[in-house]
C-alpha cells in the first residue's frame, strides 16, 4: 500500500497526460504532491524527506513548466531528485556514524560496516544510473516515451535494484542468528 501512496503523483501525471498533454499532467502532479504531503502530515503529524524534496521540486520545476511552457523543467525533476539522494548518500559515507542506509536498514538486518558502505555506495550509483537515464530518454526520445518510462522504467528499475542487492544481501545476512 505504501507503494501505490509513493506513486500516487506519478501514477496521476501518467493517467492526465494520457487524457490531455503534459501541461496538464504537470498541474496534477503538482496538486497530488501536495495532496500526497497533507495526508502523511496528516496521518502520521511529520512529513517524510522525500515526500518534501519531490514536494519543493516538483513545484519549482513543474511550476517553471507551467509559466514557461517548456516541458524541460518537468523532465528535468527525476534527475534532480536522483542526484540529490545520490549526493545525500555519499555524503552519509562521511558525515556521521552510519550511512544513510544503515540508518533505514540496521534495525531490521545486522551487516558488517564495510557491507554497510557498499550497500550504500551502490544506491549511490543507483542513483546516478537512474538520473543520466533519464536524461538520455528525456531528450532523446518523444515526450510520450519519457512519461511512459518515468512510470514503468523508472519503477522497474528500482524494484531490479531492490531484487539485486536482495540478493547481494542474502549472501552476508545469517538466518541461523534469527
Amino acid at each position: 500500500m505504501q507503494i501505490i501512496f509513493d506513486l500516487f503523483p506519478v501514477i496521476l501525471f501518467f493517467i492526465a497526460f494520457k487524457l490531455y498533454d503534459i501541461y496538464v499532467a504537470t498541474a496534477v502532479a503538482i496538486a497530488a504532491s501536495v495532496v500526497q504531503v497533507a495526508i502523511h502530515y496528516i496521518r502520521h503529524k511529520k512529513v517524510e524527506n522525500m515526500h518534501l524534496i519531490t514536494l519543493v521540486l516538483i513545484v519549482l520545476l513543474g511550476g517553471a513548466t507551467l509559466i514557461l511552457r517548456d516541458e524541460t523543467f518537468i523532465k528535468w525533476k527525476p534527475t534532480v531528485v536522483n542526484w540529490m539522494f545520490a549526493l545525500v548518500f555519499l555524503g552519509s559515507q562521511y558525515i556521521g556514524k552510519q550511512s544513510i542506509i544503515e540508518r533505514l536498514m540496521s534495525s531490521k538486518i545486522e551487516l558488517p560496516g564495510e557491507i554497510w558502505s557498499k550497500l550504500n555506495l551502490m544506491w549511490v550509483g543507483f542513483f546516478v544510473f537512474s538520473g543520466v537515464l533519464n536524461l538520455l530518454v528525456a531528450f532523446n526520445f518523444p515526450t510520450e516515451t519519457w512519461v511512459n518510462f518515468k512510470l514503468f522504467g523508472l519503477t522497474g528499475l528500482t524494484f531490479l535494484f531492490v531484487l539485486a542487492q536482495s540478493l547481494f544481501l542474502s549472501r552476508h545476512v545469517d538466518l541461523a542468528d534469527e
